[in-house]
């Protein structure tokens, strides 16, 4: 069925072509239509965009119960701000177990490599990970998936990486897979993050071999994942052995994305910018030239905000990437030492706390990380536009910028999601 949304107040379309970088204080009025249109959806996609008055004299008032009888259905949207969905491309969505307790250990000002070592971290998730039953996780990943819609998150990246073995790393990402599936949840966009962590009893260059020779060619051979992750921190991978990693996965057909300087810089953002991967994510303590090259390279720098919010540590370096025209994006980074999964929370810290405009903070969070994670329809979405997916958010307000300042509780009347509309 056409869906015929008119009454639509300022719409920020966010339309246009690749990334954008930059301070964009003073284009506002380019990536914001005022208040009086109308948007036409069919088979989720965006059928036309026009004036509000055009549309309803073209197929007459909102529909009410009476009119089921029509091939189309018009909703008024009350003149409440629209903006495009979230597309949020960094998560960790399957896991299981509770980590709670680090955060004492943390305030006794223990290291991340510390907690590893006290039986916390990463191998912890691990091995409650594969304890829980499929059914378990897949219960768990559909609360997550269905908490960052009503968020607003209309597509997701999602990471293997609490399994490191190769069959649990394989069933991680065939779990994925059948959220993936699911109808009414954002879609999804798979990574094998295999190399997430070294395991317990192994050597990093014992793993480092286990993958090369044993895990990545059952990933490609199971088909699921779209792109490989590594992470790649002293003392976890280093750089050698993360580009050997890197290499082998893209021979293998695999895109390529990577944690990189979360804790300090070791050289992960030089490796990002050889490489030419999609994404270089965390970039936290990536030093300014390598910043710099990875922007020639055309890498996305993808900052996590939330994880140096629940870590207590600084942010990163917002200003120097908008003063330096870098593009850069904000994702979540969900996983069980950051569990937050609102963009619109994302927003808050960026714009409340970072000073940062609203207008670079949504575009990060739309339009610039559609960019390296794309839609499974292969159309643009992370924008409202002709031709590209029918994804986008209704607000509880009549100004666009009320997106980002309602950190406690989202600020989303409704989503429009694939070209279905959902009420929350």
């Amino acid at each position: 069925m056409r869906t015929v949304f008119v009454d639509v107040g300022p719409l920020a379309h966010l339309s246009g072509d690749g990334a954008v970088a930059g301070d964009l204080s003073a284009d506002v009025s380019d990536y914001v239509s005022p208040a009086g249109s109308g948007i036409v959806v069919i088979d989720g996609v965006i059928e036309r965009i026009a004036t509000s008055e055009e549309l309803l004299d073209e197929y007459g008032m909102p529909t009410t119960e009476n009119d089921l009888g029509k091939e189309y259905k018009v909703v008024s949207l009350n003149n409440n701000a629209v903006i495009p969905g979230f597309v949020d491309g960094h998560t960790h969505l399957l896991w299981a177990g509770d980590r709670s307790r680090e955060l004492s250990w943390r305030h006794e000002g223990k290291t991340y490599r510390q907690i590893s070592e006290l039986g916390g971290g990463i191998q912890d998730t691990v091995r409650s990970t594969s304890e829980a039953t499929d059914e378990h996780l897949i219960e768990r990943g559909y609360e997550r998936m269905r908490n960052s819609l009503r968020s607003g998150t209309t597509h997701m990246e999602t990471k293997s990486g609490y399994g490191l073995t190769t069959e649990s790393e394989l069933r991680l990402l065939r779990i994925a897979a059948e959220l993936q599936s699911m109808k009414h949840l954002p879609t999804l966009d798979l990574t094998w993050l295999g190399a997430h962590d070294v395991p317990s009893g192994m050597t990093s260059e014992q793993y480092v071999e286990q993958i090369m020779s044993e895990q990545l060619p059952s990933v490609l051979d199971q088909g699921l994942a779209r792109s490989a992750d590594v992470f790649c921190e002293p003392g976890w991978f280093n750089v050698e052995q993360s580009e050997d990693i890197m290499k082998a996965s893209r021979q293998g057909g695999l895109d390529l994305r990577m944690h990189i300087d979360e804790f300090k810089d070791g050289g992960g953002g030089g490796l990002a910018a050889d490489l030419c991967v999609d994404t270089a994510d965390h970039a936290h303590y990536t030093n300014s030239e390598s910043r710099l090259r990875m922007k020639e390279s055309g890498v996305m720098t993808g900052f996590l905000p939330g994880t140096p919010y629940a870590m207590g540590s600084k942010w990163p370096s917002f200003k120097q990437a908008l003063d330096d025209e870098i593009p850069w994006s904000i994702a979540t980074d969900y996983n069980p030492n950051c569990k937050i999964n609102s963009m619109t929370f994302l927003g808050s810290l960026l714009v409340q706390r970072c000073g940062i405009h609203p207008m670079n903070a949504l575009m990060a969070a739309t339009r610039n990380p559609a960019e390296t994670t794309p839609h499974p329809s292969g159309m643009k979405h992370g924008r409202i536009e002709v031709g590209a997916v029918a994804n986008f958010n209704v607000l509880n307000s009549e100004y666009w910028e009320a997106w980002c300042l309602q950190p406690s509780e989202p600020p989303i009347l409704s989503t429009c999601l694939n070209g279905n509309y959902i009420h929350h």
